[in-house]
Formats: C-alpha cells, sequence, structure tokens
C-alpha cells in the first residue's frame, strides 16, 4: 500500500470510529478505471451498513462530510451508485511520488510487504540429459520472475534446482554417451532404444574421442561410470551456461544422488515410520497417503527393495523444511499434476502443515513460427531447445513473452511477433518507452532536475504520476499471487500512459524552463519506474534502440 492509500485508509478508519464506533481494519483502497470516478475509490460505507444498521448511500454521505480532508489531501469527495465513494486527490500529494521515486533510484518498488519470510523456491529441475527444452524456458522465466519479484517485496528466497542424477534417466543417459563413443571409435553398437539420440551427446562423445582417442572403449564397470559422471558434468555444465544466457540463475544446487550419500532418504522413511503413517503388503512398503484426500496409498519401496520415484523427493523435502524455510514452493510441469497431492500428503506424514508447500504447475507452450508448430521430441534431435529460442528472439523477448501469461494457461509462443520491431510486440514496446525517456533526458542533460513540482497539473502528467505511484504495491501483489503477468500488465500501462503524456505534454520547451524542469523530473521518475519494473522480470531496460 503507497503513502497515499495507507492516508485514506487511516482517515477513514477514523472517521468510521468517530461515527459509528467501529473498528475496521479490511478497508479496500482502489484505483477506478475510469478517471472521471476520481483518483481512488473506496466500498467501505456499504460494508459496514449492516452493522451501522443504515443504507450505505447515508453512511457515505456521513463518513464523506466528517472525514479530516486535510489529513489525506482530499480535495474532493464524491458519492456514486449505491454508496460508494471516490476520491479527487490534490495534484501536490501526486507529485511527491517523483522525489521519493528519485531518491531511492533502483531501490524504487521495494518494502517489507513479505516480512523477511523464509522461501525456498525450486524450479526447472530438468534431468540433465540434454537440452532445455521451452516448458523448461518457461518454468526458469517464471520461477526467476517470482524470485526477483518476492527478494523486491521484502521475502527473504532461496532459488534452489534440484539435480535428478540418481535415477534410470541418466543411466539412459551414460548408457547413450558410451554408445556415441563407441561409435567415434569405429565400433558399430546402437544407441538403446529408450536412451538418449539427440545429437548433444553425439558432440560430447566425439570431443571426448578426439581427447582421449580409444582409452574408454572396453566395457568395464569403471567405464560405465567415467561416462555417467563424464557425460553428468557436461549435461550439467551446459544446462547452467544455457540458464545463465537466459539470465537466470540458482543460490542452491541440490543433487540427489547426495541425499542417499547423506542417508537422507532412509531418514525420511524411518521419520514415516515413526510417525505411524506406512505399513507393509505384498512385500512393499507404502504410505498411507489416503489419511491425506489422495485417492490410494502410494509405495515408497517396492518389492525388489528398490525405491519409487515419490521416495528421494520425499527425503528432498524434508531437508529442505530442517533447514528451517517457513515455506516451499514447487514449480512443476503440466504433467506433474496428480503429484502434488502425494507431495501434500507426504508433507503432512512428516508432521508438516499441509500449507507449508505450495506447487504452481507450469503449463506448456507451443512454439508457432510462419503460423505453424514447431513439435518438440527431446529424444529425438528434432526439439527446441532454449539454446534455439534465444539464437532466434533473445532472452528479453522470449522471458517477457512467457511471463505475460499466468502460468497454469496453455500459451502459444509467436516468434514471428517476439521478433517484429514495432509496437505489437508488447516488449519492443516496453523498450521502446525507456529508450525514448533516456534519449529525452540525453537531450537535456543541462537542464537540472526540478526539486518541486507544483506546475505538474495536466491529466496525462497526473495519469501517469498515479501509475508509477502504483508500483510498489504492484510488486506486493505480484510476489504475494506469485503471478508475474500482472507486472507484465503493468508495464503495458505504465508506457502507454508515458508516451500518451509525451505526445500531449512538450517536455523541453525553450520558452517554459521552469515546467521543462519539473517534466524533466517526471520522466526522470518514470524511467526509473519502468527500468526496476523490467528487472523485475529479468528483461534489460536499454538506453538507445
Amino acid at each position: 500500500m503507497n503513502q497515499i492509500e495507507s492516508n485514506l485508509k487511516s482517515a477513514l478508519q477514523a472517521a468510521i470510529k468517530k461515527n459509528f464506533d467501529l473498528d475496521v481494519t479490511d478497508i479496500l483502497i482502489e484505483r477506478p478505471k475510469d478517471l472521471n470516478h476520481g483518483d481512488y475509490a473506496t466500498n467501505a460505507a456499504m460494508k459496514i451498513c449492516k452493522l451501522a444498521k443504515m443504507k450505505p448511500v447515508d453512511v457515505a454521505h456521513i463518513l464523506a462530510t466528517n472525514i479530516d480532508k486535510a489529513a489525506a489531501n482530499i480535495e474532493k469527495i464524491e458519492i456514486a451508485g449505491p454508496g460508494f465513494m471516490n476520491f479527487f486527490i490534490s495534484s501536490n500529494t501526486l507529485t511527491e511520488v517523483i522525489a521519493k521515486v528519485l531518491a531511492e533510484k533502483d531501490n524504487y518498488g521495494k518494502s517489507d510487504a513479505g516480512k523477511g519470510l523464509k522461501i525456498n523456491v525450486e524450479y526447472v529441475s530438468a534431468n540433465p540429459t540434454g537440452d532445455l527444452h521451452p516448458g523448461h524456458a518457461r518454468g526458469a522465466a517464471m520461477g526467476d520472475s517470482i524470485t526477483r519479484l518476492m527478494k523486491m517485496a521484502g521475502y527473504d528466497v532461496t532459488r534452489e534446482y534440484y539435480i535428478n542424477d540418481a535415477g534410470n534417466q541418466i543411466h539412459n543417459m551414460a548408457l547413450s554417451l558410451q554408445a556415441r563413443y563407441l561409435q567415434a571409435c569405429g565400433k558399430d553398437v546402437q544407441v538403446p532404444e529408450d536412451g538418449y539420440h539427440g545429437p548433444d551427446l553425439i558432440t560430447i562423445a566425439n570431443e571426448l574421442y578426439a581427447k582421449e582417442k580409444d582409452k574408454y572403449v572396453e566395457d568395464t564397470p569403471e567405464n560405465y561410470e567415467f561416462f555417467r559422471q563424464y557425460g553428468l558434468n557436461k549435461e550439467l555444465d551446459k544446462l547452467k551456461a544455457d540458464l545463465k544466457a537466459f539470465n537466470v540463475e540458482f543460490d542452491v544446487w541440490t543433487s540427489e544422488k547426495s541425499l542417499y550419500e547423506r542417508g537422507l532418504v532412509e531418514k525420511s522413511l524411518e521419520t514415516l515410520k515413526a510417525n505411524g503413517y506406512t505399513y507393509e503388503a505384498e512385500g512393499a512398503l507404502w504410505l498411507k497417503t489416503t489419511m491425506f484426500n489422495d485417492d490410494k496409498d502410494r509405495v515408497l519401496v517396492k518389492s525388489d527393495g528398490s525405491y519409487t520415484y515419490l521416495t528421494p523427493d520425499i527425503a528432498y523435502h524434508l531437508n529442505k523444511l530442517d533447514r528451517g524455510y517457513d515455506k516451499l514452493i514447487d514449480l512443476l510441469g503440466a504433467d506433474h499434476h496428480s503429484y502434488i497431492t502425494r507431495l501434500k500428503a507426504a508433507i503432512q506424514a512428516l508432521g508438516y502443515e499441509a500449507d507449508k508447500l505450495d506447487v504452481d504447475i507450469i503449463q506448456m507452450a507451443r512454439m508457432i513460427k510462419n503460423g505453424e508448430e514447431f513439435k518438440l521430441s527431446k529424444r529425438s534431435g528434432k526439439a527446441v531447445s532454449l539454446r534455439d529460442l534465444l539464437d532466434e528472439a533473445g532472452s528479453d523477448a522470449v522471458r517477457y513473452f512467457f511471463a505475460s501469461r499466468a502460468a497454469d494457461t496453455q500459451m502459444d509462443f509467436d516468434l514471428d511477433m517476439a521478433t517484429k520491431q514495432s509496437n505489437e510486440n508488447p516488449v519492443y514496446y516496453a523498450q521502446y518507452a525507456h529508450a525514448r525517456m533516456c534519449s529525452i533526458l540525453r537531450q537535456a542533460d543541462n537542464i537540472e532536475l526540478a526539486d518541486h513540482y507544483e506546475l505538474i497539473k495536466h491529466e496525462k502528467e497526473l495519469t501517469l504520476l498515479k501509475q508509477i505511484n502504483e508500483f510498489t504495491n504492484v510488486v506486493a501483489d505480484c510476489a504475494a499471487s506469485r503471478m508475474p503477468h500482472k507486472m507484465c500488465n503493468y508495464i503495458q500501462k505504465l508506457a502507454s500512459d508515458f508516451h500518451s503524456f509525451y505526445n500531449e505534454c512538450k517536455v523541453i520547451d525553450s520558452n517554459a524552463p521552469e515546467l521543462s524542469a519539473q517534466r524533466l523530473a517526471l520522466v526522470a521518475a518514470c524511467r526509473i519506474t519502468l527500468n526496476n519494473a523490467l528487472n523485475s522480470i529479468g528483461v534489460s531496460a536499454p538506453e538507445k534502440m
């Protein structure tokens, strides 16, 4: 909540207490969509009318008459409809945001809304067996944007990647790399049918052969282990490099294999047993997930003694909880939707509340070019990779497009639109607005920015000011809801309001030097806000285009 809204809320609370002897905390202050309905509005009268035993419109009139207008810098109040109160704020109050933004610079938009809560966000976590595909890219863009926004809103955030390096996928990758290496050595061998057929393993194998020749040609356990670790390291290094090129980095990389080595898998099983949520049947160990709304109980240890996919995942989440986080957030692909219930069941069986874990589902995205869809097939070698997208459209466009849609909705990614240099392309439109602001400020670098703003009164100026003033609220809302697309909506509106202001208000005017200095300060504040907004979703703010 910004200062203007906070002052309005305090003034309303005081008026309600004075006139109706009611303590009300959940007062909603919002900006009307129609500018004719004032700068801010509230439905407070309708919320308390039953307690006041009066018609809401009568309550609204009493509040409008008795509210301390000076304390909230209110110029005028209008009553609309059944009891809405529309507030018109003095322009001097609105312009205070300019000084605030210019003083805070890169820190503008930050708040303590998150109250320092320790949050662990895990995302991407793709098997290191090949290139990242667009589904991973969408998860990366969403996860990184969410964590950036949460940090701005005052959460203590850890960004984590879970490396699936102990399962059958890594075994198949090792056998596939070994086959490609033997082929490079001139051997007549085939990649296993359930192996990985992508070109990346061919490249790795050829590089290995060029360096070591036939050193690892013998089929021994030691050589298999070499291919397993060598392939894992190479794939992981490539994965990290691609993510870095996508402006995505992590604080913690946790290895599934390390969970076994540290005894954490056995520890989690012992905890579940001690808590009374396991039983043996048909030679297997089961978890009583039906006690927590799952449709059936789940096997933890199969009859042959091997673990199911769920078991190390439980150990991993217990390890995260043991690290003292207030909440765990997992971003999972759409194919994991049914997995949410059993994960939450496991969390409760470990002794924690279900809401200790939140799972957000990331839907797949179809890649469209020239009106046709790219088909995705990771093992065929014909997949569209994250690197392909970056080469085609660049990190900024790819990130912006992925962040601009709610994670749980399917989307078509139009590569033609993403590369278009026109206002039809939303990221180009936003970045061009920032570049234009920078250009204006460069042209006027001999003019000192004003530190008072009484001449800022034009409707377009005030509209832009109100949008700038909303930024901190938008950051906090995006962080709490984990919805970066709301920030993209904000960015488009801010850019639009700026272009509208620029088209109607002459910024650099030799005949009005004082007004120019004040408008330049407004442009500078807008530039800082747009820069911070773009940065909050990992998109650059170019100074020239």
